[in-house]
């Protein structure tokens, strides 16, 4: 949850026919699809059900703070999340799950999506009272929104907007709360789920789809174009198939089956079911093009197409107004065509069907974005700094919403800047002392010689202090030896004022610049009118140009007051007279 910046660490470990990576986020074995918005942490894999090796298994941390909805929680908050979601029309209402399995959501509410039970939006997260303790798999959201979810025990939920029977209840009224999904579901165990705009698809422990709501363009693959009220089972093409993965467009609906073939139907006008043609199928017809790959995951936009397969391939069709295909250029592609071939084994693969975004991440763990970037159109992948797709989403997406469930692991892991923190002033580990005081503070030489010049020098042969366990320091103070040596540690500095003061002498004496800033800064958010004049003389005293600049300032404008102040008459008589001088040229004692 890369919750980063922490640091992200990947590993790869090259197997014979796929790659496990530990990356940022989670993803069962069982599926690797793309569906918008949902979970690819499902169930396993049925056991009538023999797929080809999965190319992703990742548990580590996912930044949410990414996403601005998320920067209204706190680190205590953040640390309780297990598993989060972002959706929407404007990326407005999120929907997260704690470590104890209670579901929490905040946001906008439009259409009721957020399943409180009314039309009200809220800031302040709000629990969901009818799915408290049950275990999350997969979590899908359509364009109204309405939204699908599935637990461990198989059964799936559904609330939010219904103007098309979307929400699989046999009504068009609005779902205003979580209400369990049933019809024609019976002794059946959902395991995953996937929304277009208006429909909804889920997929079963035995391999079998179904599909409901709005099928104007055959996208519930019925065979007609008539709504279809309630979950129906996809045959066809499928009957006998075995799926173990399904995705949604905006108005077409993709599957997998477990030989790694590709099914799609619905709405082609842009050759997103990749038939070579753009006409609209009433049902599932299976991806010609493609015999002969295996496919491992598939991914689809609000009106294109990514396919993975079990080599590493990418392949991608459909629309291709905003190069969301990265082919190159801006024109459709009526048949799935190979993407990023001169690149290394691509791994992972993510789109959305609420955006014209395209992600993929590499097995060396670069990641690529392309289509409709914050309004830019990429034509080519754009390799990013970013080290999983989902901050591609959070970043550069309209609406920067999740292309799936993700899912946070807070673990006892620790980054290397967690470590080196917990490691200062740790006798255990140390291999020095500093002696301040009588008080003594445990480092490790080699820390220091990374972190600072001075000290570079110091642990030098020709240097006494190299052959020494325990060095005295006697010309600054126990805290402010003790703050400096902490920030070659942490990067941070936790001081009043008042000793920021001797921690300046200190940076200056030891040549530490950043330091020397942080100083200053924390000495111009503490400046008070008793201890202004102070801090101006040490701001002369130590060269401090910008912070004798901010004190003088400070000085003047509060002039009757400091000069009442102790501080002010305790003052260097040069200094006394520096000031009076300066502060006349500014006209301070004008009447």
């Amino acid at each position: 949850m890369c919750i980063n910046s922490p640091c992200t660490f990947l590993l790869s470990l090259s197997l014979p026919g796929f790659v496990m990576e530990r990356c940022c986020s989670i993803s069962s074995a069982s599926s690797c699809s793309a569906s918008p918005g949902r979970s690819t942490a499902t169930a396993p894999i049925p056991k009538s059900i023999s797929p080809f090796p999965r190319s992703i298994i990742s548990v580590a941390m996912v930044d949410v703070s990414k996403w601005p909805l998320f920067t209204l929680m706190s680190a205590q908050e953040i640390a309780s999340v297990r598993q989060a979601c972002v959706f929407g029309t404007s990326a407005n209402e999120a929907i997260y799950i704690t470590h104890d399995d209670e579901v929490y959501v905040f946001g906008l509410n439009c259409s009721n999506c957020l399943g409180t039970g009314d039309s009200q939006s809220t800031i302040v997260p709000r629990k969901l009272d009818g799915l408290s303790g049950k275990k999350v798999v997969s979590l899908s959201y359509g364009s109204g929104p309405h939204v699908l979810l599935a637990t461990e025990e198989g059964d799936m939920y559904a609330w939010g907007h219904n103007g098309y029977s979307q929400l699989g209840n046999g009504t068009t009224n609005q779902g205003v709360c979580p209400v369990l999904v049933s019809t024609n579901l019976q002794n059946k165990r959902v395991i995953e789920v996937a929304c277009g705009s208006h429909h909804s698809l889920a997929l079963t422990h035995d391999g079998e789809v179904f599909a409901w709501g709005y099928n104007n363009c055959g996208q519930v693959g019925s065979g007609s174009t008539a709504n279809q009220p309630t979950p129906r089972k996809v045959s066809n093409c499928l009957q006998n198939k075995a799926v173990v993965s399904i995705a949604c467009g905006q108005t077409s609906s993709m599957a997998v089956s477990d030989n790694g073939e590709v099914y799609g139907w619905g709405y082609n006008g842009n050759g997103q079911l990749g038939l070579g043609n753009n006409g609209n199928q009433l049902t599932p017809c299976r991806l010609a093009a493609l015999q002969g790959l295996c496919v491992l995951q598939i991914a689809s936009g609000y009106a294109h197409s990514l396919a993975l397969t079990d080599e590493g391939l990418l392949y991608a069709w459909g629309a291709n107004t905003y190069g969301q295909l990265g082919t190159g250029n801006k024109s459709n592609q009526l048949s799935p065509v190979q993407v990023m071939a001169e690149k290394e084994r691509i791994v992972e693969i993510a789109a959305c069907h609420s955006t014209h975004t395209s992600a993929a991440k590499t097995q060396s763990g670069q990641v690529y974005m392309w289509g409709q970037c914050r309004g830019q159109s990429i034509v080519l992948p754009h390799l990013t700094h970013f080290s999983c797709t989902d901050d591609v989403f959070a970043c550069f997406a309209t609406p920067s919403v999740m292309w799936r469930l993700l899912s946070m692991e807070h673990d006892d892991f620790l980054t290397v800047a967690q470590s080196l923190k917990k490691e200062f002033d740790s006798p255990e580990t140390s291999d020095l002392k500093f002696s301040i005081d009588g008080k003594f503070i445990h480092v490790h030489k080699a820390v220091l010689k990374i972190r600072c010049e001075h000290f570079r020098s110091m642990f030098q042969s020709h240097w006494n202090e190299d052959m020494k366990e325990v060095i005295e320091i006697d010309q600054f103070s126990y805290p402010v030896y003790r703050s400096f040596l902490e920030f070659l540690y942490t990067d941070t500095v936790d001081l009043p004022p008042e000793d920021a003061i001797g921690l300046l002498d200190l940076a200056t004496s030891y040549c530490e610049n950043r330091l020397k800033r942080l100083c200053q800064h924390i000495i111009k958010r503490g400046i008070t009118v008793e201890n202004a004049f102070s801090l101006l003389s040490a701001a002369v005293r130590y060269d401090a140009e910008d912070l004798e600049e901010f004190c003088f300032k400070f000085c003047v404008n509060h002039l009757t007051e400091v000069t009442q102040t102790a501080a002010f008459w305790q003052i260097d008589g040069n200094m006394l007279k520096e000031f009076i001088c300066r502060a006349s040229r500014c006209g301070a004692f004008k009447n």
